[in-house]
């Protein structure tokens, strides 16, 4: 997220046991190996122990979606390939806003409710026994509040239908619950298969590597897994601009003609961009890359497919776009690839694309070291005064500035410390030796001295902890 400034579904057949006085369950009919890659550890967070389900650990979302501009309905099938954590009587989901048609649990129609955010299926799951569910929803999709005092929390986060039938989601800390049932927490990540139908004259933007439109039906798939808070799922009367970034990787940009052509110069150039990045922080992580333009105030990292609010740069020259740019990119290496296993660790995402995007800033406005120093320390003891340590976040102050320039500030300390090469290729380490992990403050603080052969644990807890700017 930006620094704040101011799916016809197979319903697959469950395995049998013969009776017996002990019985043993058979192996599942589906081959579930063909998801392992989505296999997660998922943890209850401490911030919003409401959201998420830590008993379940989702290996594949499979969404088929239709979405109609004149009458705002969005249609749903969703499929999910899920590894039970825990033996429990239930399946319980993060959902709300949509109505519920039906649900089946490997083929077998199940009874379920939905009330509260919550989607509860009553089908018993055994430990490590994976099952298939499907759900079938409809409905106008509506965002939901932010626990946050930000200046883009008042648009609210998740899906919603915007002026003209376009729709689109912000959706950090959650927000996919607004538009698929979800297990909606960052330990829980997931591979994604995404086919969405839209009239004709509409395009339709989502998280992923972009493949076939097939007639009006576009889709997309991530084979890395996925944080449910970096998809997003655009539709609007887009033009998709491609371009070859480096190594050949493929840049998809869906914009908006008139309303975007003011951001196409940068857009032109984001292989210039990405290879700047790659210097720095190693191979860019994904198989494909690009930008949707939504009406959002904000911008976020979406997994292959940032997303850029046009609202955010309406009245702010382009070199603040290419900044936020950078920023958002970043987020691939830190934030995506190494993705925080709860949302008390969030500054371990944006301390490193904030600092990376001000290195970026030095180039584009040409300040010195000295400036940016003094610019990090000043607002460092500002922001712990007003909101707090990074380190211990507070429910309702979500993504605040404290967790974006505070940690950025360390990380200029740890960087003055140990000079450019041994800095940069601390950066590159830790995202590819951490590719499509979880990570937390202890693991970095290891990592970190791994990595450097010296002791930074108290430095950084001092950083991360300390209620005024560490000397």
């Amino acid at each position: 997220m930006r620094r704040s400034l101011a799916l016809t579904a197979v319903l697959l057949a469950a395995g049998c046991t013969a009776p017996a006085p002990s019985p043993t369950p058979s192996a599942p009919a589906v081959d579930y190996s063909a998801w392992a890659a989505g296999r997660s550890t998922p943890v209850a967070d401490s911030l919003y122990p409401e959201k998420g389900n830590p008993g379940l650990d989702v290996l594949h979302y499979g969404l088929e979606l239709d979405w109609q501009p004149t009458t705002e309905v969005l249609t749903g099938l969703a499929t999910l390939q899920i590894r039970p954590v825990a033996d429990a009587a239930e399946i319980k989901l993060d959902f709300t806003g949509l109505t519920v048609d039906r649900a089946a649990v490997d083929g077998a129609a199940a009874s379920f409710s939905a009330s509260a955010d919550k989607l509860v299926v009553a089908s018993p799951v055994t430990a490590d026994r994976p099952v298939t569910l499907t759900v079938a929803y409809h409905g106008t999709p509506e965002q939901v509040a932010m626990p946050s005092h930000r200046g883009d929390a008042d648009e609210g986060i998740g899906m919603r239908a915007g002026k003209g039938g376009v729709l689109w989601t912000m959706q950090e800390p959650w927000g996919a619950l607004t538009w698929y049932p979800v297990n909606e927490h960052p330990s829980d990540e997931a591979l994604y298969d995404l086919a969405v139908t839209v009239p004709d004259g509409w395009a339709a933007a989502a998280s992923g590597t972009p493949g076939e439109v097939q007639g009006d039906t576009w889709h997309y798939r991530s084979d890395d897994p996925v944080a449910a808070y970096v998809t997003t799922l655009s539709v609007d009367r887009y033009r998709r601009l491609s371009v070859a970034g480096p190594r050949g990787l493929p840049i998809t940009n869906f914009v908006r003609a008139g309303d975007d052509d003011r951001y196409l110069p940068v857009l032109k150039r984001t292989p210039e961009l990405l290879s700047w990045l790659e210097e720095r922080l190693g191979r860019y992580p994904y198989p494909s890359a690009g930008i949707l333009m939504n009406d959002s105030v904000s911008a976020m990292e979406t997994q292959q497919m940032l997303s850029m609010g046009r609202g955010a740069f309406r009245d702010s020259d382009l070199g603040y776009f290419e900044a936020v740019l950078i920023h958002e990119y970043a987020h691939q290496w830190f934030g995506n690839a190494v993705t925080p296993t709860t949302w008390t660790d969030l500054w371990l995402n944006e301390g490193w694309a904030t600092y990376v995007q001000n290195l970026y800033e030095q180039k584009l406005y040409g300040f010195d070291d000295a400036y940016l120093e003094q610019y990090l320390r000043k607002r460092d003891a500002e922001l712990r005064a007003s909101v707090g340590p990074p380190g211990k976040p507070k429910a309702g102050t979500f993504a605040e500035s404290n967790v974006y320039l505070c940690p950025a500030a360390m990380l200029r300390e740890i960087h003055e410390d140990l000079g450019d090469k041994k800095f940069f290729a601390l950066a590159t380490a830790w995202a590819a030796d951490n590719h499509n992990k979880s990570q937390d403050r202890a693991g970095f603080v290891s990592f970190v001295n791994a990595e450097t052969g010296r002791d930074y644990t108290t430095m950084i807890n001092a950083w991360l902890d300390s209620p005024t700017t560490p000397k």
